[in-house]
């Protein structure tokens, strides 16, 4: 069962892909507790023909999950040095591509040994720091980590911040069935999350809209961070937002109103990201920053509070539950219509909440945004998670903008949510390996990001020399 805190706003984390940094520190965390804790050596496979040969190291799989067994939390400021702090602590590590041929391209297979001891886990990152684990010592299980569950004769905890309730009983699970219960009342899409949030995670109203409320704060202190300026070797972008602030402040920019504060909120946002900085997988980090940006710049614009913003952030949460459930936020699996076009989708809700639309208005402004995304691959230059990321994001906050005011004006959007999500399923089923994220198509291709993929290994490479 989807959980807008579990699986779509949220982690809180360091890094730059959620995909690869926050869902394998929760794989590495369930297989520490698998261990006691106890890890002399791990053997970590992945498939050839899946994306982690390529991306495990520039995306931070081996981060988030040499942090996850060592048991730190996704947010953890120690994680950049998790590697040598694992290294430290006597764990021998070995990494290997083998020919698994594993159905999902984000598989761990994990061999874990110490002198008492061996166990092994397969699992896989199904996106936005979403996880599964298939199988411990052979035998098939279904792990999210949102339980405490005893396997083998240890006790594995959770690892999600929302816990599952075995008996829940939620109120819907798609567009289609929200919009039934609702049955024209149009009851605004935020008061909707809460009551699907209250049954998932057997919460308050008041702890959730707490909880939305705390993310807001992360949000805005990550901005602000990313405004004043960030520092890391292992990228490419330099210091882009303060550069745009100084133009928006001295009237050096075309008028593009609240868009431009939102494009600059992004530009922070993403830059936070590549630094190492904490941010929120919104729906995952390799989109964090379209719809948080956007719904905190017009909230601002608009001289509203904390909680307004929550809201909307909220009604956001309740689109991204609709893409979760049936399909996927991996752009390993849906290329990058799954990331930006999901961020596009649900920052156009947030937006009309904002707006003051009703239901239908939202779900409408939703379907607009994802449909003029449907196709987008996903090809990350030197495979990291800034170009065209970084672009990406910016045309998914203006997308969901220009979507918002459609709605609000009464656009017609034509196909229904649910409809416009199977459609990108389709489309994603029909995309090459190549532009699902492995920086093996696209822009990852060309002279330029071959040539700086390579300048940034022998930077990288030297930095490790003189250490």
């Amino acid at each position: 069962m989807v959980s807008i805190f579990n699986d779509v706003i949220g982690p809180v984390m360091r890094g730059a892909s959620s995909s690869h940094c926050a869902a394998a520190l929760r794989i590495g965390r369930l297989a520490r507790d698998l261990m006691g804790g106890d890890i002399a050596s791990v053997l970590i496979e992945f498939d050839k023909n899946g994306s982690l040969p390529n991306t495990h190291e520039s995306q931070g799989s081996d981060m988030g999950l040499f942090g996850g067994l060592l048991g730190w939390d996704a947010a953890d400021e120690r994680l950049p040095n998790s590697s040598t702090a694992l290294a430290a602590a006597g764990v021998q590590v070995t990494i290997k591509y083998i020919d698994s041929h594993d159905p999902h391209p984000n598989t761990y297979r994990l061999t874990l040994t110490n002198a008492r001891e061996h166990h092994t886990m397969i699992a896989i990152s199904t996106g936005g720091g979403m996880i599964e684990v298939l199988e411990i010592d052979g035998a098939p299980v279904s792990l999210d980590g949102g339980s405490r569950v005893e396997i083998a004769g240890r006790v594995l905890n959770p690892v999600l911040p929302v816990l599952s309730q075995p008996n829940a009983r939620l109120p819907f699970r798609s567009c289609a069935e929200l919009m039934a219960l609702d049955a024209g009342r149009e009851i605004p899409l935020w008061q909707w999350a809460v009551e699907y949030e209250k049954a998932r995670g057997a919460l308050t109203e008041d702890a959730v809209l707490a909880m939305m409320v705390d993310i807001v704060r992360i949000l805005r202190k990550s901005i602000a961070q990313g405004i004043a300026g960030t520092n890391h070797a292992d990228r490419i972008l330099g210091h882009q937002s303060g550069k745009f602030a100084e133009k928006m402040k001295h009237g050096g920019l075309l008028n593009g109103g609240a868009l431009n504060r939102a494009v600059l909120y992004t530009t922070a946002l993403m830059e936070v990201k590549s630094s190492m900085g904490v941010i929120v997988a919104a729906p995952t980090a390799g989109a964090c920053a379209a719809l948080p940006a956007s719904c905190i710049a017009m909230a601002e614009e608009m001289h509203l509070g904390e909680e307004d913003m929550a809201r909307a952030m909220l009604a956001a949460g309740a689109i991204g539950v609709f893409i979760a459930g049936p399909w996927t936020f991996a752009a390993e699996v849906g290329g990058c219509q799954a990331e930006g076009g999901s961020a596009a989708a649900m920052a156009a809700a947030a937006l009309v909440t904002l707006g003051g639309g009703n239901l239908t208005q939202a779900t409408s402004a939703a379907s607009m945004a994802l449909q003029s995304m449907l196709g987008l691959i996903c090809d990350p230059v030197a495979a990291r998670v800034e170009i065209p990321c970084l672009g990406k994001n910016v045309i998914a906050a203006s997308n969901a903008l220009s979507c918002a005011n459609m709605a609000l004006a009464g656009y017609d959007a034509v196909i229904p949510f649910d409809e416009v999500v199977d459609a990108a399923r389709r489309v994603a089923e029909n995309m090459p390996r190549e532009h699902r994220c492995t920086a093996l198509g696209g822009l990852a291709t060309t002279p330029t990001a071959v040539r700086l993929s390579a300048e940034l290994g022998a930077r990288l490479r030297g930095m490790a020399s003189s250490r």
